[in-house]
């Protein structure tokens, strides 16, 4: 994938503990940017085994029960190893928009002194939202104190229609408007098409499993799904 023209390609991952899922991505590290550490599906957390075995830049997320994910920590407890992750410098970590405001800029903080950025991210997984609401969603994001560029945005909705596609796409010309940096797709089988059209349309990122059955969110696409469809573009 020929960087600064397309968005760059994050691959989830799932699993007990480091080791497992270095041995799950190692073969296929060559072919990705950013590999995602799925915190809340790890038996042992471990920030620097994952660091040191997994060498691609890191993305971690503790993704909390109420936005789909599996941590049942306090949020105080849940945001503890993406403190450690930052003091590690790794190269982002992942937070809620929805989730306490303090935290969010208890984490800022902590990024400020290192390369950290924060991904700070909005899902629904029932339905795509009218425009003025995405539209509210952005603005939000958009709306904070941080240094230039060390907010990424992340707003990933669930599709029935290819309508609800095109209002999230949408999103990407109001962004690149404010020099936003943003990755915005849907989840579920219309909305498929997103995960791809994004890397080509000013998004920041898109996410994929290395596997149909590793899938960490309804509708994504495989390592070798996507890579197929990016090699017809080339």
């Amino acid at each position: 994938m020929k960087q600064g023209k397309q968005g760059k390609l994050c691959v989830s991952l799932a699993g007990p503990d480091a080791e497992t899922m270095y041995h799950q991505v190692e073969p296929l590290l060559d072919q990705v940017d950013v590999v995602e550490i799925r915190l809340d599906s790890m038996v042992k957390v471990d920030i620097c085994d994952c660091c040191s075995c997994i060498h691609k830049p890191l993305l971690f997320t503790n993704r909390p029960l109420w936005e789909g994910g599996a941590c049942d920590a306090s949020e105080e407890k849940r945001i503890d190893p993406l403190l450690e992750a930052i003091q590690q410098d790794v190269a982002y970590v992942d937070f809620e928009l929805r989730a306490d405001q303090r935290l969010r800029q208890q984490l800022l903080a902590a990024a400020d002194m290192t390369s950290t950025q924060i991904v700070l991210s909005w899902h629904n997984f029932e339905n795509t939202p009218p425009q003025a609401e995405l539209d509210k969603v952005l603005a939000q994001m958009m709306e904070n104190d941080a240094p230039a560029g060390k907010i990424i945005g992340k707003i990933v909705t669930t599709a029935h229609t290819w309508e609800d596609a095109l209002r999230v796409l949408w999103l990407q010309e109001q962004a690149k408007a404010a020099n936003f940096p943003l990755s915005c797709f849907c989840m579920g089988d219309p909305g498929r098409i997103t995960r791809l059209a994004t890397l080509y349309l000013g998004g920041y990122m898109t996410y994929i499993c290395l596997h149909d059955a590793q899938a960490t969110a309804p509708g994504q696409l495989s390592l070798k799904q996507l890579k197929k469809l990016t090699g017809l573009l080339a």
